[in-house]
């Protein structure tokens, strides 16, 4: 059995019992609305057909995160270990600093998302970005599991289809607990802190992983990273509490443009007093610069033959947005062909892509951005599948971008988080919606 003939039995039940699905769906809607994925005034927005993969296609993304992970630890490990190779990177000097900090445990890269536009015709694939600081949305994968519950196409498919879901929070709980282990100043009962500046974090996700660190006997506070205090070589939480060990969910931009207000912290970092889950060299791997220095020399050197192919063919081709002759000739020459994005950001800010908009609006948004921290890099015309958003105005059957992130821990394939979008690019800021992540199992058809 395969994913497109599911899609289309989701599809002909939906167009045949519509107005029960219309229901159905702004039930989901109305959950969605009272659960831990609103916060912040917004709320998760999800489609009425959920993602579903095959077997054969989740083994394939092992293979994905096992050769990229393998690529990302020597180029982290080279930048760690070889002055020469660092100035290959745009970081300051504070931030390189902070990169250069030994985290004592075994391993450069804790956690990740490797976000990726997938074709499920023909297995291509093309990476669109890499999330390390503050990789997110596995309490959305969660709570988007539940909702469906309510969607009654899908419970119909649940007689005939047998799937599975990705855990997320004690996989990861575990995963930290064993890195903490090898970590040489490790504790026996350590006190766990998730850190960000709370006012623009996921504080309902934080909540459920505090639950879960909570639950397997550690305690665990969720800090504002500006109201930590440093004295005697022992970092506070905002309560008081000494801590130990640092799951850090605030990311390298915030925390780098806030540098001052966050001294206590950084200083017991410099001065390994406390373990950082992870520490800041994986901001090596979370700069979009990442995309252009892994498809030149020196990095290629440090790669296999296979290695190097891989890159070649699954990176975008990406360079600095400067105000060049060459620079303009090719993002105004041909505007399907690009996209531009800042350096380092998250959340889809400030990220254009050319199919969005006329050849006026195209030129207008490039000249605003040359010279301003900005990459280009070519466009992937992502795979699209046909799905319903029926809280819109007149909701029907169309094409969907698809995009897949592979959360990655230490190294381990553990799941994906879907998002689609209707436009040229997946924003979280106006047009994304994602949908729960189902697994259908190997002779899954209950009836066979």
């Amino acid at each position: 059995m395969d994913t497109k003939t599911i899609r289309m039995e989701y599809q002909k039940e939906i167009e045949e019992r519509y107005e029960e699905n219309r229901t159905s769906a702004f039930a989901v809607k109305d959950y969605l609305e009272h659960s831990s994925v609103a916060y912040h005034g917004r709320c998760v927005h999800t489609l009425h057909i959920p993602k579903i993969f095959t077997e054969k296609e989740t083994a394939y993304f092992e293979q994905i995160v096992h050769t990229t992970y393998g690529i990302f630890e020597k180029i982290i490990r080279e930048y760690l270990k070889n002055p020469q190779y660092r100035k290959c990177f745009p970081f300051s000097k504070e931030l390189e600093e902070l990169i250069l900090v030994p985290n004592l445990y075994d391993s450069v890269l804790p956690i990740a998302r490797f976000d990726i536009f997938f074709n499920e015709e023909d297995y291509s694939f093309k990476f669109c970005e890499i999330n390390t600081d503050g990789t997110s949305a596995m309490n959305e994968d969660y709570v988007l599991n539940q909702a469906l519950e309510l969607n009654i196409t899908h419970r119909k498919m649940k007689e005939k289809y047998r799937y599975r879901t990705y855990e997320l929070f004690d996989s990861w709980v575990k995963t930290f607990m064993d890195l903490y282990d090898t970590y040489e100043k490790k504790k026996e009962n350590p006190y766990v802190a998730i850190v960000d500046f709370i006012p623009h974090c996921s504080i309902t996700e934080f909540e459920e992983f505090q639950r879960r660190f909570q639950k397997v006997g550690y305690e665990c506070e969720i800090c504002e990273i500006t109201e930590m205090t440093y004295r005697d070589h022992v970092l506070y939480s905002p309560s008081g509490h000494p801590v130990d060990v640092v799951y850090r969910r605030a990311v390298t931009t915030d925390v780098m443009e806030n540098y001052e207000q966050v001294q206590p912290f950084l200083n017991a970092v410099k001065n390994q007093d406390v373990c950082v889950m992870g520490s800041f060299c994986t901001q090596i791997i979370h700069n979009k610069w990442l995309f252009k220095i892994i498809r030149e020399e020196p990095t290629l050197s440090l790669l296999t033959k296979e290695e190097q192919r891989f890159v070649m063919e699954h990176i975008p081709c990406t360079k600095l947005c400067e105000d060049s002759n060459a620079c303009m000739e090719e993002l105004l020459g041909d505007k399907e062909r690009w996209i531009i994005k800042p350096l380092d950001s998250y959340g889809s800010r400030g990220v254009f892509a050319g199919v969005d908009y006329t050849k006026e609006e195209w030129e207008d948004i490039v000249r605003r951005h040359v010279n301003k921290g900005y990459i280009y890099q070519e466009y992937c015309h992502p795979y699209r599948t046909d799905n319903i958003y029926f809280p819109e105005e007149h909701p029907k059957m169309k094409p969907y971008t698809n995009m897949s992130g592979l959360f990655v821990y230490n190294g381990q394939f553990a799941g994906i988080y879907s998002r689609l979008s209707d436009g040229g690019i997946i924003s979280s800021q106006y047009n994304e919606k994602a949908v729960a992540t189902l697994v259908l199992e190997t002779n899954s058809a209950k009836n066979a």
